[in-house]
């Protein structure tokens, strides 16, 4: 059982949030209490996995944090082979990783990957996800990301991305805050732990509207798009290169 996530229940500087190991270490803890339907994302995600997995072509999974869509993803396949090269760019996440997956040997052909995600070479995949990846990306790299990840989809292949997302209209958008913040003290974490959190992620996670995400898509060479989970501003994305 992951340890309680506590790092916010103190005052004095707030520090830009990051992926280390002190995060890394209650990170299953803080993610779902912080992420709505986090469990339930990741089985529909290892269920697309599965039905779209073409045989003897790549998965990949881009910003794989502690490999909890691996496991998920070992559960759904069961005994069928298949390779995945999961990518992080922390330390931390990837030591977590690999001690997770160390106990399934039959599933050898997971590779993780210490990795910013732009500098992955993709090839012939039948499956990308990115879970809360994009959202911590610099903007203007967004487009070129997920054009690479168009282009090394196979057709018939499918991109599943998971984004905390934002709403242009304001009363919408006050809504959201208003229920997530909800949902996070329903989880036990205070308003103080909720507002230096939302301190610490200024500027390091930058969410976009449905429709910035949909433009980026269809831009890329994406036709096929829908949208197979939304909490507020919490949406999952499926997309298919025909």
């Amino acid at each position: 059982m992951s340890p309680k996530d506590r790092i916010f229940n103190t005052t004095g500087e707030v520090a830009p949030f990051e992926f280390n190991e002190t995060v890394a270490s209650v990170f299953d803890d803080m993610i779902s209490r912080s992420v709505p339907d986090y469990r339930e994302v990741l089985v529909q995600q290892a269920r697309l996995t599965e039905k779209f997995y073409q045989p003897g072509t790549n998965i990949y999974d881009l910003g794989c944090s502690n490999g909890n869509f691996a496991l998920a993803l070992i559960q759904q396949m069961k005994q069928k082979p298949f390779t995945m090269t999961a990518v992080d760019n922390s330390a931390p996440m990837i030591d977590l990783f690999k001690k997770k997956i160390s106990a399934f040997d039959s599933h050898s052909g997971i590779t993780p990957v210490l990795s910013d995600i732009r500098g992955v070479s993709m090839t012939d995949a039948s499956v990308i996800v990115a879970s809360l990846t994009l959202q911590f990306i610099p903007a203007a790299d967004r487009d070129s990301l997920v054009k690479n990840i168009y282009n090394a989809l196979l057709p018939g292949g499918i991109f599943l991305l998971t984004e905390k997302t934002v709403n242009t209209d304001d009363g919408f958008s006050a809504l959201q805050q208003e229920f997530y913040y909800r949902f996070k003290e329903e989880n036990g974490y205070s308003l103080l732990e909720i507002n230096r959190k939302r301190e610490a992620l200024e500027n390091v996670l930058v969410p976009e509207t449905v429709e910035a995400h949909m433009r980026r898509m269809r831009g890329a060479g994406f036709s096929a798009i829908e949208i197979y989970h939304k909490w507020f501003h919490f949406t999952s994305f499926i997309c298919r290169k025909d």
